[in-house]
This record gives structure tokens, C-alpha cells and sequence, in this order.
């Protein structure tokens, strides 16, 4: 008995593209809104998390074979939806069909996370610095270790796909994985939601032991006002002494009213004996 296979026939870069538009637009009047990878020249990630994906998935033996095909579906805009949830990956790959991928993720283990927050403690400043990788890179490296960091091992991975192809990773699977790299260019992030883990656990355990980082000046590096002054070349203004409150003034007590009255009447009695004096006639001698 006889075995006779069929293969649906080749369909152009620019027929998947045309089908793809129209399977977007039907999904967006049903109230589906895709969200498709759009890869700029021939590097798929450029920036150091979707780099770092990219190079951990390269790594793995077991993928070798089937992850040529999938860049080349990745670049080519074949990845018409992804989506990237706690735990799953989910996408719609256009090939000579529109199929269906899903691929579920292992969370992080719990003690393989704590590992790496203690780690990478009073290493890491500011969230943004760790998502845009401009961290040292002793504490990357931590975080993208094979094995013990961020990504997920190949044990760590189920994947399935709704094309006819009966091997583990079709073109489509990496071509989904290969788009995850470059989504990762755009919202890093998704890395920590992928994993099940919070990325704002670093913050935390950086935040807790910040007091005991902190150094104190030592008696021997402060400066007293004197050597200050020899240092710098300045004199410094000694503080003012409290000043003694003024003597409060005695208030003299006005004289009577009545001493006044009386100076006035002597001087008029005195003008009135003059004008008196002045009216009278001269007396005749005898």
C-alpha cells in the first residue's frame, strides 16, 4: 500500500499580506483589535531585552533546526497578532492558512525569583534603568543567565500549533517566538508578565536595605567652624549673642495744675501794679 503526500501550494510573500490585511480587518469589525510584529531591517530586536530573548532562544540545540524558517516568517510580517499574557503567548501566523499558536510558559519559580532580587539588590536603581538595560552588566548578565535568569528553559516551554506539520516547533511556532523578541523592543515589561513575577519586587528588597547602605560621615571627615575657615579661606560670622532686654523708662509725673495757675497770677498781678503805678501823678513837694 501505497503513501501519497500532499502539500498545499506555495503562496507569495505578497498573497499572505493581502490574505493577512483581510483577516485583520474582519477581526477588527467583529471588535478584535490585532496586534501584528513589524520587523525594520534584518536585525529582529534591537534593544538589549529583545536581543537577549532572541540570543537565549538561538541557544538552545533543540530549536536549531526550525528557527531559520521562522525568521524569515517573522521579517517578512507573517506574525499578523501576538499577544503576550501571565503564562501564554498566543499569536496568528499567516502561511499558506491563517493558524492559530499557543504557547504556555512556566512561571518563574518562586525561589529561583528570590534568588535573583537578592542578587541583584543595591544593584538596581530605578525600574526604567532596568528595562531599558543600562544597568552594569554584571547585573544583566544575572538576569538573562541561562538556566537560572529571566528566560524560559526549553523544558519550560509547551507549544502548539494548528498547522499540519507534526514537528514540536514549526516555522510558525518560531517565527511566534522570534516576534516575542522583537514585541520586547517595544514594552520590556512584558518579560515580568510573561513570567509571573513583579518586576516592582526589586524596588522593594533595594528600598529595605537602603537605610543600612546609607554611610555616615565618620568624626574624622567633619569639620568643625574653625577648620572650615582655615580650609576655605573665609571667617565665619560668629553667632550674636541674646541681647539684654532695654531698661524700661520712668515716666516722670507731670506737676500739678495748680503751680501753673499760681505762677500765672503773680505774673499779672505784677503787670497790673506797674500799669498802676504808671496812671498815678506825680506828688506837689511842699
Amino acid at each position: 500500500m501505497g503513501w501519497s503526500w500532499s502539500y498545499k501550494p506555495y503562496v507569495t510573500v505578497a498573497a499572505r499580506r493581502a490574505q493577512a490585511d483581510k483577516a485583520a480587518q474582519k477581526a477588527a469589525k467583529a471588535g478584535h483589535a490585532w496586534s501584528p510584529v513589524k520587523v525594520q531591517g534584518r536585525g529582529i530586536a534591537k534593544t538589549f531585552w529583545g536581543k537577549a530573548w532572541c540570543d537565549n532562544l538561538e541557544a538552545y540545540s533543540d530549536y536549531a533546526n526550525r528557527l531559520p524558517r521562522g525568521r524569515t516568517y517573522v521579517r517578512n510580517g507573517s506574525v499578523v497578532d501576538l499577544q503576550i499574557q501571565p503564562g501564554k503567548i498566543t499569536a496568528r501566523v499567516m502561511g499558506s492558512s491563517l493558524y492559530q499558536v499557543v504557547i504556555d510558559i512556566t512561571a518563574l519559580p518562586q525561589a529561583q525569583w528570590r534568588a535573583l532580587v537578592q542578587d541583584c539588590t543595591g544593584s538596581i536603581a530605578t525600574l526604567v534603568e532596568l528595562l531599558q538595560g543600562k544597568l552594569s552588566q554584571a547585573v544583566m548578565g544575572r538576569m538573562c543567565a541561562p538556566q537560572t535568569g529571566m528566560f524560559p528553559a526549553p523544558r519550560q516551554i509547551n507549544m502548539a500549533c494548528s498547522c499540519p506539520d507534526w514537528a514540536g516547533m514549526c516555522k510558525h511556532v518560531a517565527a511566534t517566538l522570534y516576534g516575542v523578541g522583537a514585541r520586547l523592543d517595544e514594552e520590556p515589561q512584558l518579560l515580568f508578565t510573561l513570567r509571573q513575577v513583579d518586576a516592582g519586587d526589586l524596588l522593594t528588597a533595594q528600598a529595605a536595605v537602603a537605610p543600612a547602605l546609607a554611610k555616615k560621615p565618620s568624626k574624622a571627615r567633619v569639620l568643625d567652624d574653625a577648620a572650615l575657615a582655615d580650609v576655605f579661606g573665609i571667617e565665619l560670622a560668629e553667632a550674636d549673642a541674646p541681647t539684654a532686654p532695654a531698661p524700661r523708662k520712668r515716666r516722670v509725673a507731670a506737676e500739678p495744675a495748680v503751680k501753673k495757675t499760681t505762677a500765672k497770677k503773680t505774673v499779672a498781678k505784677k503787670a497790673t501794679a506797674k500799669k498802676t503805678a504808671a496812671k498815678k501823678p506825680p506828688t506837689a513837694k511842699a
